[in-house]
């Protein structure tokens, strides 16, 4: 309130309990203040006596529950390297066996291809020399009969 607002009052007490009674009225009304001041007091200290040990509870929860939740979170990080570690290590070694599988798989291959173009050139000069020892027997054979059908054309000439 402002000092115009309480002035205001003070006059329309003034004019309705008058002057003599004004003190009484004043006096009764600090002493009401001051008994509800020393009421709201009392029940402010007895509500904080009686829950400081709520809050004294709810803090040891509190700070247990924080405790808890910090241990299971470093318990379940743990967890999770360790599992990470040992899905590394088993990916590692997988892919080891495949890439050694693989050199092995392209180490037979070409030694299999390398045995086939042998085997293929081996044939090939075999066929080849059979091929040229049969068309030397047929030029052979042809000069024969050439000389032969010469020969008898002249005797029959």
């Amino acid at each position: 309130m402002s000092g115009q607002e309480i002035f205001v009052i003070i006059i329309i007490a003034l004019l309705l309990f008058g002057a003599e009674k004004l003190p009484e009225i004043a006096k009764g009304l600090g002493k009401g203040m001051r008994d509800f001041r020393k009421a709201t007091d009392e029940i402010r200290r007895e509500l904080e006596t009686s829950t400081k040990d709520i809050r004294q509870d709810i803090n040891e929860v509190t700070e247990s529950i924080k405790k808890d939740v910090t241990d299971l979170s470093d318990k379940i990080s743990k967890d999770v390297s360790e599992v990470s570690d040992s899905i590394e290590k088993d990916m590692n070694d997988v892919t080891d066996t495949i890439q050694n599988d693989v050199n092995e798989m392209s180490e037979n291959i070409k030694k299999d291809v390398n045995e086939v173009s042998e085997n293929i050139n081996k044939d090939v000069n075999e066929v080849s020399e059979t091929i040229k020892k049969d068309v030397t027997e047929v030029t052979d054979s042809y000069n024969k009969e050439d000389l032969y059908d010469g020969y008898y054309k002249e005797v029959n000439d």
